[in-house]
Order: C-alpha cells, then sequence, then structure tokens
C-alpha cells in the first residue's frame, strides 16, 4: 500500500493523493511517521461498503437459519424488552 506524509499533502495536495491512487487502490497518510488515515477513491469505497453490507446480510440470514432470531410483533418486542 502506497504512503503519503501529512508534509507531502501539505505540500503537494491533491496530487500527491492522485498520485498515490495510480498505483494502488488505497494509501495510507501517516503523520509524524504514524501511520494515521486512509484514502482511497470514491468507486473503491463504495466497492468495500457493498462488501460490508453482503456479509451483514450474509449473517443475518446465518442467524435466522440458526434460529438465533426472533419474529414478533412491534408490541410483543415492547412487552420482551419490559419483562427483562
Amino acid at each position: 500500500m502506497t504512503h503519503i506524509s501529512a508534509n507531502d499533502l501539505k505540500t503537494k495536495g491533491i496530487a500527491a493523493i492522485e498520485f498515490a491512487l495510480s498505483t494502488a487502490p488505497e494509501a495510507i497518510v501517516s503523520v509524524r511517521g504514524k501511520d494515521r488515515f486512509v484514502v482511497m477513491d470514491m468507486a473503491h469505497y463504495h466497492y468495500l461498503r457493498e462488501c460490508e453490507l453482503d456479509a451483514a446480510l450474509a449473517e443475518t440470514r446465518a442467524d435466522l437459519a440458526a434460529g438465533r432470531a426472533v419474529q414478533e410483533s412491534p408490541e410483543a418486542h415492547l412487552a420482551r424488552l419490559d419483562a427483562l
């Protein structure tokens, strides 16, 4: 993964990010020698977000299939919460 220093961002601006992203989908921004941030283009961000949502959906489906979920009305849900 490409690294960009905070100083490079200060002096080169967005050009430093564009150059870093021309060779990799993500770049790490370091501040005082420590990795602090990750930058990426929007298309890559949307791809990662979609993967995250797909994983959450798969986890939910697995919970439903294993019986680890309760299907009930809002009223029954509130009553169950009050009973806790």
